[in-house]
């Protein structure tokens, strides 16, 4: 299930391909995409096949890492007073120049407390030496709306940031750094809780209609509704002003770290940080997996442009509200009539109409934000990244109704990502993906779940816009078999007589740093890991060195790491 885990994000940018530089793509299986005449003129193969010489430089000395381990495991159990250790840099990751994917690790959602300062100081230093030593490219951090501007407009309190960054650029990680725009809290992965800027909130409480209003009157308040994007409804500056305002705050608080160790800026976009609609929200059981969610556009703001474009299409009987048969939240396509797959709404000149209308709306919004976010970063040499939700349930079915309940208007017969696509190469901005990690038989195939066929779709519209394509894991996995699939998909393996570039993704994130991760057996996969999409595919070493030498490292550093995850759990 790759819905709505917070601030995932891709990394570095990588070179796109030219469109005309790929081949024909090899057989699919059964549940394929079934794409339109004008789709796109171009097909690779996603279906790699493992090279078995694959693997990563040599190890570096294994003692100083092992030092680096302990003491990241028992710093997240307990806060003590230690001498100060020299931690030897350095990694295992593949050399800068020899391809390769780099590996950037998502920090707990609570690294700045509420009160604006390190969270557990010393398990943080100690836990990003360990990241470092294992070849680890850098991290990633939420930068959060409601810690930073929480008390008043404008007044903006950078505290624990400012120690935090310091403490990568001294280890030697460079940082995806996220503009958090959304509420933490309510969904998969949410440990924490983090609302709105309270000034906000107090603007949402005189007038509700600034949050996403589902048909039923339910309002979502994990972010403001984009009906009101271009309305000064927050204090006088509209929502965009007020996220640029935050944005360039941000670059001119931490101009002297920005293309050195902050790479990245990924825009938060709507809730989980994700360019979508709060269509699938999970907060007091409303939405379960694998519903089909349901329409947020019942907002004051959205049906007075639903009602303008209604009336601009010549139907002006279509602008009163959205679709009344779409079911709800946890029903499935054929319970409905709107996303049935004959006959049903959705394909009809009604559903085009409004799906239209609903996805340029996000579209829209995802334009005004990364135009300004363009700007503001201009002169620094950061990316910008924006993060694309993987919605992959009911995937196989004609309407693939969870999608277009977010805003992806992705049916059979339409392509949803390639305007996303061709939207972010307009202001080169990174594609990141999520849902890497998952396999199409590990999904429940009575909801046609297909992430495997989703992420070639989205790798298919990335390679036609000419954008750099990112990824990350939906949910937390520490098994070999999740790490093959991600080094799969990372390759982005075309058919080997294409002739032109090789492509792999620009960047992986994993999800997260955590005390599971320092368990014994789950830090020896990491590292193998990191290794081997260090390498590349290209890489002439063999696999199963790079296996030795995790399985070495686990040997070495099990009676620590056991030490340490008993005290975790305490």
């Amino acid at each position: 299930m790759a819905f709505n885990l917070t601030h995932q994000l891709g990394a570095l940018a990588g070179t796109p391909i030219k469109s005309g530089e790929m081949t024909t793509p090899s057989a699919e299986s059964s549940l394929s995409v079934s794409p339109p005449s004008a789709r796109m003129p171009i097909s690779m193969n996603m279906n790699y096949t493992s090279n078995r010489n694959v693997s990563p430089p040599m190890s570096p000395v294994l003692g100083s890492r092992r030092a680096d381990l302990s003491v990241a495991c028992k710093a997240f159990a307990v806060e003590t007073v230690e001498e100060q250790r020299t931690y030897k840099e350095g990694g295992i990751g593949g050399e800068k120049g020899k391809g390769g994917v780099p590996v950037f690790v998502m920090m707990p959602l609570d690294s700045v407390t509420m009160g604006n300062t390190v969270n557990r100081r010393k398990a943080m230093r100690a836990s990003l030496q360990a990241l470092k030593s294992a070849g680890v490219e850098g991290i990633m951090i939420d930068v959060w709306w409601g810690l930073v501007e929480r008390e008043a407009p404008g007044a903006y309190n950078w505290g624990g940031y400012n120690e935090l960054l310091e403490m990568a650029k001294k280890v030697g990680l460079k940082v995806q750094a996220v503009m958090s725009f959304h509420q933490c809290g309510g969904n998969v992965g949410d440990s924490v809780t983090i609302p709105l800027p309270q000034w906000v909130v107090e603007e949402v409480d005189k007038d509700p209609d600034l949050a996403y209003t589902d048909q039923w009157g339910r309002r979502n308040h994990e972010y403001i509704s984009l009906g009101a994007d271009t309305l000064p409804v927050l204090k006088g500056r509209t929502p965009v002003q007020c996220y640029s305002d935050f944005m360039r705050a941000f670059r001119d608080n931490f101009k002297h770290l920005l293309g050195d160790t902050i790479v990245e800026i990924q825009v938060g976009m709507g809730p989980a940080g994700e360019l979508r609609y709060p269509s699938y929200p999970e907060q007091d059981g409303t939405w379960r997996f694998p519903g089909i969610g349901a329409f947020q556009c019942y907002d004051k703001y959205s049906l007075s442009s639903l009602k303008a474009a209604a009336e601009a299409y010549g139907k002006p009987e279509w602008g009163g509200t959205g679709p009344t048969d779409a079911g709800h939240y946890n029903n499935w396509p054929e319970d409905t009539q709107f996303f049935k797959k004959e006959d049903g709404g959705w394909n009809t000149e009604y559903g085009e109409f409004f799906l239209t209308w609903y996805s340029q709306m996000l579209l829209d919004h995802g334009e005004r934000i990364l135009s300004s976010a363009k700007s503001i970063f201009q002169d620094t040499s950061v990316k910008i990244s924006v993060k694309i939700a993987g919605i992959h349930w009911h995937y196989g079915t004609r309407s693939h109704a969870p999608e277009l309940t977010a805003g992806y208007y992705n049916t059979r017969f339409r392509d949803g990502y390639l305007p996303i696509a061709q939207m972010l190469a307009r202001h080169n901005a990174i594609f990141n993906f999520t849902c890497i990690e998952m396999r199409d038989h590990e999904q429940p195939q009575d909801a046609l779940c297909a992430p495997e066929k989703l992420v070639n779709q989205v790798a298919l519209a990335t390679l036609a816009a000419e954008v750099p394509l990112a990824g990350e894991n939906a949910l937390p996995r520490y098994d070999d078999y999740a790490h093959e699939q991600i080094l799969k998909a990372s390759a982005l393996s075309f058919d080997q007589n294409s002739e032109g570039e090789n492509r792999e993704m620009c960047a992986f994130t994993y999800l997260r740093m955590n005390p599971e991760l320092f368990k014994a057996d789950n830090w020896g996969k990491f590292v193998g890991f990191v290794k081997k999409m260090g390498e590349g595919r290209d890489s002439d070493r063999c696999q199963e060195e790079v296996e030795r030498e995790a399985e070495h490292f686990v040997h070495v550093t099990q009676p620590l790491v056991q030490e340490a995850a008993v005290a975790l759990t305490h």
